[in-house]
């Protein structure tokens, strides 16, 4: 998916794809990427190219000396001679390797460290020197700082844009992601499809427009900071979208009649599910989660990603920073930086700065561990009722420590797999409803029909209320 693709119509786009957005006026701040950076980069590139061909050359030669011989004359045995020189080859062969990797742009999918800084070689104030130096080199993208007066006049200036939907509430884009290319476990693309369509679902009840992205906006921040660059290109592309609201792909919309209680946030920036306890008296990495949250497009907003992003970049700043995470969240094991841990390390050091404008919402389930709610669906349908969003009917079931799309994972891919079927049919029973069918069994894709035909469906109050229409009952 292209950064331009993700949008909304304007009146003149045909089909295929998500619809254009309006054309950016003049004043607003869409990123540009450093030239000479790029180009420093594309020249560092070149020179390791003709490296790495004078060091295949190099490997051929010996290759063909040591099986056929270059000259015709010698013997089929090598001598020891020839096994010494095809040893010192080898030597240097490996040393132009390392001097290659050593020498890596930060563009490389192989990079391990970055701005030549080498991890094992630094510590004590020179790491430390190192790190800060490091981190301070990466950007985002282009500083900006009057992004609310922007908006404000690209929002007068195009009054067919509005920041809000039909019934005067905010307009919001939910956004998700995946890898480009096909899962370890094939398995794991047919629940990709069942999770995207679970999204494209609430949203079309809802009114929310949605962007489903596949690409690597910024190499250097991939994995679970790969949602960092896309947030910020997303704020910048559409300016009249109120709100950002981040999914991970791996979780589920389950109470497809519960709505975001928006007015609640008013004078807050960042809504993310978590605990106050956790995280400013335990000082815990999971105090809050960061599976699913949203941010308002605002300057605040563009601050909080340029602060947040520095402990992202792969190699050597991600590795110092998760030792930085490691030694000051109780309960992190220690492994690289990743995004929520740096959100709360944020958090907790800049408190003053940020906190103000946090809301961690935890009265209903912004988030919802999968391993707690799955096995009590039945129970939900039997008592409770859409709508509620909390232990009661989970308004998001996140199946975290699941990998269905790669080849490992915290819990057993059957357990997972056998999971998300059941919190799929569980929403998706929620949706057949309004076509009169239902699944089976929240373990099975067949359907049943619930509701015999009429001739009058729309005198039926239920096809006129999105709150009435999605019920447990026939």
């Amino acid at each position: 998916m292209g950064q331009e693709g993700m949008g909304y119509n304007n009146g003149k786009g045909g089909g295929g794809g998500l619809p254009m957005t309006a054309p950016r006026p003049r004043g607003a701040s869409p990123l540009s990427s450093h030239h000479h950076h790029h180009r420093s980069r594309k020249i560092h590139r070149t020179f390791n190219n003709v490296k790495i061909t004078v060091l295949c050359g190099l490997v051929t030669i010996l290759v063909l000396r040591g099986t056929i011989g270059l000259n015709l004359s010698l013997p089929s045995q090598p001598t020891d001679a020839d096994a010494l020189a095809g040893a010192k080859a080898v030597e240097d062969i490996d040393r132009i390797l390392r001097e290659i990797r050593s020498d890596s742009g930060p563009d490389d999918d192989d990079a391990g460290d970055l701005g030549g800084y080498n991890a094992t070689a630094l510590n004590g104030t020179a790491a430390a020197a190192a790190y800060a130096e490091a981190v301070g080199r990466y950007a985002l993208g282009p500083k900006i700082s009057d992004w609310d007066g922007q908006r404000r006049r690209w929002l007068a200036q195009n009054t067919g844009f509005p920041a809000t939907v039909p019934g005067g509430k905010p307009r919001i884009l939910l956004v998700t992601g995946s890898q480009p290319g096909p899962c370890d476990n094939p398995l794991g693309d047919h629940y990709l499809l069942k999770t995207t369509k679970n999204k494209i679902d609430y949203c079309r009840l809802h009114g929310i427009e949605i962007v489903h992205n596949l690409a690597h906006l910024d190499t250097e921040l991939a994995g679970y900071w790969a949602k960092l660059p896309l947030l910020r290109r997303l704020m910048l592309s559409h300016p009249e979208v109120e709100w950002i609201w981040w999914m991970d792909s791996d979780a589920l919309f389950t109470d497809m009649a519960f709505e975001l209680p928006l007015s609640r946030y008013d004078g807050h920036n960042l809504i993310i599910h978590g605990y106050q306890d956790l995280l400013f008296e335990k000082h815990s990495w999971i105090a809050l989660n960061t599976g699913s949250f949203l941010f308002r497009n605002c300057q605040w907003s563009l601050d909080l990603l340029d602060a947040w992003a520095p402990m992202g970049p792969k190699g050597f700043i991600r590795d110092e920073a998760g030792k930085i995470l490691t030694a000051n969240l109780k309960g992190r094991p220690a492994f690289e930086a990743d995004d929520q841990s740096a959100l709360i390390y944020l958090l907790l050091s800049q408190k003053e700065k940020w906190m103000e404008k946090v809301f961690i919402e935890n009265s209903y389930y912004l988030h919802g561990f999968w391993a707690g709610l799955v096995d009590k669906y039945e129970d939900m349908m039997e008592n409770h009722h859409p709508g509620l969003g909390d232990e009661r009917w989970p308004f998001v079931t996140h199946f975290v420590g699941c990998k269905p799309c790669g080849s490992y994972g915290d819990y057993p891919v059957e357990r997972c797999l056998k999971s998300m079927e059941r919190a799929f049919n569980f929403a998706d029973n929620q949706v057949l409803r309004l076509y009169g069918f239902g699944h089976k069994g929240l373990e099975s894709p067949k359907i049943k029909r619930i509701r015999n035909q009429t001739t009058k469906p729309i005198d039926d109050k239920e096809n006129l209320d999105v709150k009435s229409k999605i019920s447990t009952t026939s």
